[in-house]
């Protein structure tokens, strides 16, 4: 029997246990960007079970593949790779599959643990906290240590718990994001949409001006678009659309900004890029329209689509966002009159 003095003792240490989780709970949910979220979660992991390092992936299950997020305490060779398939049979397949808190106290004494990173990495000891949803398994997270440890059992309780808190956060900034991105990309092609390119050309423009840096603006339109959705059908129509965008995104570079301007019309913001790169990117992209349609509407058109564009740079061809932008339609629809499927630009003053 325990005497009143232990009981209340225990007693006191699981108010003050009870307290840390709260606090701790506090911390994960305060945020909804889901890499703040992430990099709480780690910081607060690690602290509750005092551990060196660790990391935090989260679990697509459509690609059946894991994305790190955060780290901490961990090497830039180890962390290097961002993402990586799941392979079946694996470590990360079995805490998957098994959705409990997966424990080893010494990988020397795990004959599964064989991975060849993390045994250079000198990791000798680790807690995998599954981010599970009912059913849906949100991702990873987990915590190394450099030695062996053996892991206090009021400890782990309160991992468990952190780690219901951290699965609802992940998925709560998870939706804030999906819901973000749906307010200002296209329903259709994925592009950006209009009013995210007034803000981000505004953005654009502030920073190019600031730095004194050029900055171009590309322009295209579809040519006789109408005429292809009255002879095909609109789902045809929406079919070229979303090729377009995708020649886009492969055509132009990870640094530059697509987006659908309206109907047929697309806008390509290209930050510190002068008027012969831009001209560059602005024939590679029309070329790529005409040939990649051709041959990926060859199922149901004698033809593929082709692009009129219009380029200008900053501060060359208009000292301001509005005239720039001014100064780019009206070339896109000068091209238009004079044949479609052209490139057009201003002419250097004086030439």
């Amino acid at each position: 029997m325990h005497q009143p003095q232990e009981c209340l003792q225990k007693l006191q240490d699981e108010l003050r246990g009870l307290k840390e989780v709260l606090s701790v709970a506090q911390v994960v949910v305060s945020s909804l960007d889901l890499d703040e979220v992430l990099q709480n979660i780690l910081c607060s992991a690690m602290g509750v079970m005092d551990m060196a390092a660790g990391s935090v992936g989260l679990y697509d299950e459509t690609t059946g593949c894991l994305t790190l997020h955060a780290h901490a305490g961990l090497s830039e060779k180890f962390v290097s790779k961002k993402t990586w398939r799941v392979k079946k049979g694996g470590l990360t397949h079995r805490i998957l599959e098994e959705g409990q808190l997966f424990i080893v106290e010494d990988t020397l004494d795990a004959p599964f643990f064989n991975n060849p990173l993390a045994v250079e990495e000198g990791i000798r000891s680790l807690i995998a906290v599954p981010l599970k949803m009912q059913e849906k398994m949100v991702g990873i997270l987990y915590l190394d240590d450099f030695s062996p440890r053996q892991f206090p059992l009021d400890r782990l309780n309160m991992l468990s718990i952190l780690g219901s808190f951290a699965t609802m956060s992940v998925d709560n900034a998870c939706l804030h994001e999906r819901t973000q991105e749906m307010a200002c990309t296209d329903g259709l092609t994925g592009l950006y949409n209009h009013r995210q390119f007034k803000q981000m050309f505004k953005e654009e423009m502030a920073r190019t001006v600031r730095y004194q840096k050029p900055l171009s603006l590309i322009m295209f339109d579809i040519d006789n678009f109408k005429k292809f959705n009255d002879t095909y059908g609109h789902p045809k129509g929406d079919r070229v659309l979303q090729m377009v965008s995708q020649i886009l995104r492969d055509s132009l570079r990870q640094c530059d900004l697509a987006f659908r301007y309206g109907g047929e019309e697309f806008i390509a913001i290209l930050p510190e890029t002068g008027i012969e790169e831009a001209l560059i990117a602005a024939e590679r992209t029309r070329s790529s329209i005409a040939e990649e349609t051709e041959a990926g509407l060859s199922d149901f058109a004698d033809h593929g689509v082709t692009a009129s564009v219009g380029v200008a740079s900053f501060p060359r061809d208009g000292n301001s966002a509005d005239r720039l932008l001014q100064v780019v339609d009206d070339l896109l629809y000068k091209a238009k009159r004079e044949g479609k499927n052209k490139v057009h630009h201003l002419p250097e003053k004086g030439a």
